[in-house]
């Protein structure tokens, strides 16, 4: 199965520096232009089938990809929703320390557990086709943690909003086939 693997576009949030967490979040002017090229670039590829976390940034991304795949079966899970902040959602960076995190704030591993479990189910319905998931960056990287079977320490650069990763799923051995790509951005 060939898996492309998008964040979404920049949001209000994302602008003004708020910690987002399980919060809808909304596209900011810039968001919806780089979610519209992100579309454009997805354009040709034979989508099979559509996952997108169910809070509005992703979900919104995800449905301008959509009008290129009418065809292609949409889902909005809960399962690549970002990871949940507790306090920390909706405050501002800066005004809390990462180093302190309380016990609510869910855990890398629970991230990885939840996302892999939904790749399984998706890999035994579209083992031979082409899927999206639009979701979040912190999601996104214990993702693809999970498919190169790497650990917490395993080093990711920054996602940016709207890179693309693309992976060969399969039973022996998962590839990478792109790594965070904005140059869609480019134009």
């Amino acid at each position: 199965m060939k898996l492309i693997i998008a964040r979404h576009g920049r949001t209000i949030q994302n602008e003004t520096g708020i910690v987002q967490g399980h919060l809808p979040g909304n596209l900011s002017p810039l968001g919806i232009e780089q979610a519209k090229k992100l579309a454009l670039r997805l354009k040709n590829e034979e989508i099979d089938a559509i996952y997108s976390s169910d809070l509005a940034r992703a979900y919104d991304t995800a449905k301008e990809i959509a009008k290129f795949h009418s065809k292609a079966p949409f889902f909005s899970v809960e399962e690549l929703r970002e990871h949940d902040l507790g306090s920390y959602t909706g405050k501002s960076y800066g005004s809390f320390s990462w180093d302190d995190r309380p016990k609510e704030i869910e855990s890398k591993k629970s991230m990885r557990k939840r996302s892999m479990a939904l790749l399984k189910k998706v890999y035994s319905n579209y083992s031979g086709g082409t899927v999206l998931f639009v979701a979040h960056g912190g999601i996104n990287k214990e993702l693809i943690r999970g498919i190169l079977d790497e650990s917490d320490d395993f080093f990711l650069d920054r996602i940016e909003n709207t890179a693309i990763s693309v992976f060969d799923i399969n039973e022996k051995e998962n590839k990478i086939l792109l790594m965070n790509c904005i140059k869609h951005l480019e134009s």
